[in-house]
């Protein structure tokens, strides 16, 4: 399982910080996205599956953020909140790229795989492992990505999941039951599946 990296920030530090945004405070705000910067990108490029698509998702998450702190009232975690944000963001990013264009993820823009300095051959079978995967999952629609980089990726429960993505908890379970088993067919297809249908 990979995880998200955590958060540094204490929660009660964290409370602070979004109070002080609500009450007007700007640098409180900047203060949020700088501790809260490294996940949210993290989740939307692995969202989006492209730098600079996902720069374009995390400053508009950011901004519906800001716009709409007034109505945060605290019922769920900001990062919690903040996840919602940009996980709706980059459907409705995807949404509009997908009808334009589809581009695979160039080579160098995969993270490095450090488990495996010194074994060029392990190193280069991880990579070649992750490029399929990324391919994978960029093929999924983004509401069954979503569920399946939300679960499997930063390991949250369903009941978050659903919270995050505003769907009901059966939902997330049928969605994130859909992504896994088109992944599986996709990146390891028994007899018969190599040309199965993976429309939703």
């Amino acid at each position: 399982m990979v995880c998200a990296g955590s958060n540094p920030v204490m929660p009660e530090a964290m409370a602070d910080l979004v109070a002080a945004a609500r009450g007007g405070d700007k640098s409180a705000f900047d203060e949020l996205v700088r501790v809260t910067f490294p996940d949210t990108y993290t989740l939307a490029y692995r969202l989006v599956g492209h730098e600079e698509d996902a720069r374009d998702v995390v400053q508009e998450a950011y901004l519906r953020a800001y716009r709409g702190l007034g109505n945060f009232r605290g019922d769920a975690q900001f990062t919690t909140w903040l996840y919602r944000i940009t996980a709706n963001c980059a459907s409705t990013h995807l949404g509009k790229r997908r009808r334009h264009r589809h581009e695979e993820m160039p080579d160098d823009d995969l993270v490095p795989d450090t488990h495996f300095v010194g074994d060029p051959a392990a190193q280069s079978d991880a990579t070649a492992l992750r490029a399929e995967l990324h391919t994978a999952l960029q093929a999924l629609p983004p509401k069954l990505r979503a569920v399946v980089v939300l679960r499997d990726v930063y390991d949250l429960p369903h009941e978050a999941i659903a919270e995050e993505l505003g769907i009901s908890e059966s939902a997330a379970k049928v969605r994130l039951h859909r992504a896994r088993r088109q992944l599986r067919e996709r990146l390891f297809p028994l007899p018969g599946e190599e040309g199965a249908s993976h429309a939703v």
